[in-house]
């Protein structure tokens, strides 16, 4: 049996949604994990963090949570993805993890000076990404999914930043050889997407923004679950 994957669950998807289950069971199926291949930890609840030793790497979830809020569980979690990052255990966090693995790192997250970015929007490669192991040889542009309020508004020091937006100069990058964060969210399909999209309609009309519209823009983003798929397949190279 293969040395399963630590799900570091920092939250849970918007009301609506919570019947489709949570993130990572989002996570596990868009990896390709099968269920014994996920140990799932649910942090933001107080469950405490295990020893590194017996996983492959660990995922960390997205979360209705604000970094900025420095909650006990969020910053005991940065202290355990510093030491790990440190020690090179494979890591990759989504969205809310993304954030948080660039904070336990030295980086600056924050609410972003433009506010939300939601819906499918158009990533843009870096040079750089055609040598990191997750993005190679991928589009230089492709749609992924995004639904968040703060940023990565300074990647730590060493980092190397792999995609943008439009909207978000950081919406990926790789520190050391192990360790990435990405905003957007390569485990959300289409029907995930729009369910968010639904959740938020009144914000979206508060900041004028046509949530129809937005909704209307919604694709399917194989390029971006692809990331996902190959952190995993990298990660269990490592152990060879």
């Amino acid at each position: 049996m293969n040395t399963p994957f630590l799900i570091l669950e920092t939250g849970q998807p918007v009301a609506s949604m919570r019947r489709h289950r949570g993130f990572p069971h989002w996570i596990r199926v868009a990896a390709g994990l099968e269920p014994d291949a996920a140990v799932v930890v649910n942090v933001e609840a107080g469950e405490p963090l295990p020893s590194r030793e017996g996983f492959a790497g660990a995922i960390v979830t997205g979360s209705g949570a604000m970094v900025t809020d420095r909650h006990d569980w969020s910053e005991r979690s940065a202290q355990w993805l510093r030491d790990a990052a440190h020690e090179g255990m494979p890591l990759f966090g989504i969205c809310y993890g993304h954030q948080l693995i660039a904070h336990a790192l030295g980086g600056e997250v924050d609410y972003h000076p433009a506010g939300r970015e939601m819906g499918t929007v158009d990533l843009e490669l870096h040079p750089q990404a055609e040598h990191d192991p997750l993005f190679t040889g991928l589009p230089r542009q492709f749609p992924a999914q995004a639904t968040h309020l703060q940023s990565v508004l300074r990647a730590p020091d060493g980092a190397t930043v792999l995609a943008k937006s439009a909207h978000d100069a950081c919406h990926a990058f790789r520190w050391g050889d192990r360790a990435w964060g990405v905003q957007f969210h390569p485990e959300f399909s289409a029907t995930h997407m729009r369910g968010y999209v639904r959740a938020r309609e009144e914000a979206l009309v508060r900041e004028g923004r046509c949530h129809k519209q937005v909704a209307r823009g919604v694709s399917a983003t194989p390029h971006a679950r692809l990331v996902l798929r190959r952190f995993v397949r990298h990660a269990r190279t490592l152990q060879r």
